[in-house]
């Protein structure tokens, strides 16, 4: 089950390789936007119901921080963070394309529902031991994606401090922490399957 969630913070072009994958400069300082909490579906054998008319959605496998108290300057990730999952941030790549070139906001691209599907959470290894093991997003059986959060281009400090100093962090705040490459489209039939290490956390099948 999936405990109370507030805000979805998420962080944009957090692995070089999937900066460079999509022609995206690395960025300076982190790239934060947000999914309503409604986004939110638990990731456990679940049938997803994504648009279907407008244009390609593709998903983005990434590691999941659950905050479980209030952020001051000065906190640790440690300290902050309780529980970590694993979740998929799908975005209609069509859509997003359309609306950079605009210069409007992502949420159009990135808050449909259904769109941030998360697996339940698991204790929080601590800073030391997260990079222990990679997490892997399955498609049809086959490993899509494959990442290590000692590839961030931001640690998960720099992210809690970044959102922390600027909107606030409080118990129940998740953070998707960005995806590595590997990036592609998800259609009706194909499914997904969320590892860590040798453990597969969820699952689910696009209808």
């Amino acid at each position: 089950m999936i405990e109370m969630i507030r805000n979805v913070y998420c962080v944009g072009r957090n692995y070089k390789l999937h900066a460079a994958e999509l022609g995206n400069e690395v960025p300076t300082e982190p790239m934060i936007f947000m999914k309503p909490s409604h986004a939110v579906v638990p990731l456990e054998d679940a049938v997803l119901a994504l648009p279907k008319d407008q244009g390609e959605v593709h998903y983005e496998g990434e590691i999941v921080i659950r905050i479980a108290r209030d952020y001051v300057p000065g906190a640790v990730v440690d300290d902050l963070v309780d529980q970590m999952a694993l979740g998929i941030d799908f975005t209609l790549r069509d859509v997003q394309s359309v609306i950079k070139k605009k210069g409007h906001p992502w949420t159009a691209a990135k808050g449909f529902k259904n769109s941030a599907p998360i697996t339940g959470f698991i204790p929080f290894p601590g800073t030391g031991s997260v990079t222990e093991k990679d997490f892997t997003v399955l498609k049809n059986n086959e490993e899509v994606q494959r990442g290590n959060a000692r590839d961030m281009i931001f640690s998960l400090q720099e992210i809690v401090d970044y959102i922390g100093a600027r909107y606030g962090l409080g118990e129940g705040d998740v953070i998707f922490t960005g995806t590595p490459a590997g990036v592609g489209p998800a259609s009706e039939g194909d499914t997904f399957a969320l590892g860590w290490g040798e453990e597969q956390l969820g699952s689910c099948r696009i209808s």
